[in-house]
């Protein structure tokens, strides 16, 4: 093994990125569920190939649709991901059981060891919650752990819960993104790429990096 190598096996920290994907019926018309997963590959792909001196980008995605949330991909470094199964949307709309099993994840040192950096939560939904999320979002931001995390949120559509995700946010430099079309989904998810990306470069990895979106007419993030 290389001193390079050596020294990459010591010094590397878990940095984890957790999607909460709303899959729900919804989410099926207007291209939003094809946009949705082409921004979540996209996403993985970029951060496979990101070096892994200081920090491992794992990422993790949570759904919440049909009649229950599912944990759809483990936390799972991004370079070891070969490839990723389309998510389907249909049903209804569990947030609160997605809040549950992303605070777990967060609270299990096994999940997520202590010398891990920060996780990053990415909520993204088009609707309502139709259970109960107020004591599983509480549970989340008053968390031992899982308040450290840095939350953001997308909002799809006029039909969406801009006020439950609105206080999900907690970056104030990141504030609710709103999209209107599968092109702002693509746009939302090139910025949480690039935030998170630039963290794992940085000298300073729990130091959130602020999210820049591409302009719509910037034609390098075309969908």
């Amino acid at each position: 093994m290389s001193e390079l190598k050596k020294f990459q096996v010591q010094t590397a920290r878990p940095l984890p990125v957790i999607v909460l994907a709303d899959t729900s019926g919804s989410m099926s018309v207007d291209g939003k569920i094809e946009a949705l997963n082409k921004g979540l590959k996209d996403m993985i792909s970029s951060f496979a190939s990101e070096s892994r001196l200081r920090a491992e980008i794992q990422v993790s995605v949570i759904t919440f649709g049909g009649s229950q949330a599912e944990l759809n991909l483990p936390l799972t470094p991004a370079h070891q991901l070969q490839s990723f199964t389309p998510l389907v949307a249909d049903g209804m709309t569990p947030l609160g059981g997605a809040l549950s099993l992303v605070c777990e994840m967060i609270e299990d040192k096994d999940s997520i060891p202590s010398r891990a950096y920060k996780p990053v939560i990415v909520l993204v939904s088009d609707g309502y919650p139709n259970d109960d999320w107020q004591g599983p979002f509480a549970s989340l931001v008053n968390g031992e752990r899982s308040s450290k995390a840095t939350r953001l949120a997308m909002a799809i559509g006029a039909d969406s819960d801009e006020i439950m995700l609105g206080d999900f946010t907690n970056d104030p430099e990141a504030p609710l993104f709103h999209a209107e079309n599968a092109r702002d989904i693509h746009r939302f998810f090139r910025a949480v790429t690039m935030s998170v990306s630039a963290r794992s470069q940085s000298a300073t990895p729990n130091q959130h990096t602020p999210l820049q979106i591409p302009s719509a007419d910037d034609q390098d993030w075309e969908f």
